[in-house]
């Protein structure tokens, strides 16, 4: 479920950059490769963002510019539904590791966080 629910996350992203130009804006000329796992390898899923566009991919990526892994499917199921998405938090907690370059994380964070304001959830 937790695997899905975060692929559908990142669909919806990345739809939201097709229907909103303004939205798009956040990504014009960023480039940069996620990984999102499990550490027992049951979540696996990777967004890649260049020439103003974002793609989903089932599976990991080999080349990534951050690539975050959580303690198991409760740790990343708290850390999507948590009020606030904190990534410090989740470090402190001992649920998530993070490999890579820390912007392209708090990058990540500012689109979801401004994805959910566009839509009122946030």
């Amino acid at each position: 479920m937790t695997d899905k629910f975060l692929e559908i996350l990142l669909y919806g992203m990345d739809l939201g950059f097709s229907l909103s130009k303004d939205f798009r804006r956040n990504i014009e000329n960023f480039r940069g490769q996620y990984v999102f796992r499990t550490a027992d390898h049951l979540v696996a899923t990777s967004a890649t963002f260049g020439d103003g566009d974002m793609r989903v991919h089932t599976g990991l990526l080999e080349d990534w510019d951050a690539r975050i892994t959580f303690k198991d499917a409760p740790a990343l199921r708290r850390f999507l539904f948590s009020k606030n998405q904190d990534i410090l938090n989740s470090l402190l907690a001992n649920e998530v590791a993070v490999e890579g370059n820390l912007n392209y994380i708090y990058k990540f964070g500012f689109l979801a966080k401004d994805l959910g304001r566009r839509l009122g959830v946030v």
